[in-house]
């Protein structure tokens, strides 16, 4: 089991790690990521997210790396398991 607390808002949870399943423990990142970009003002993107978006992006200018649509990405993965 893995407990979080929360003192601000009195918040005991109790997560059943050791015996969820990979899916289950995917599903609830999901669902709590899908939860979080509801107010992504909450959210600050730390300054080392922006040198390393630049740094990504000057490769892909440059000719050296390509990027894949996200959507398209989770198809591939989804048909390859």
């Amino acid at each position: 089991m893995y407990t979080i607390r929360d003192g601000r808002k009195n918040m005991v949870m109790t997560l059943p790690l050791e015996t969820m399943t990979i899916n289950d423990k995917l599903q609830m990142m999901e669902a709590i990521w899908n939860n979080l970009i509801q107010v992504p003002q909450e959210m600050p993107s730390p300054a080392w997210h922006r040198d390393v978006l630049a740094a990504r992006m000057e490769r892909v200018n440059k000719g050296e790396s390509t990027y894949s649509d996200w959507e398209d990405v989770k198809a591939r993965i989804r048909k390859a398991t």
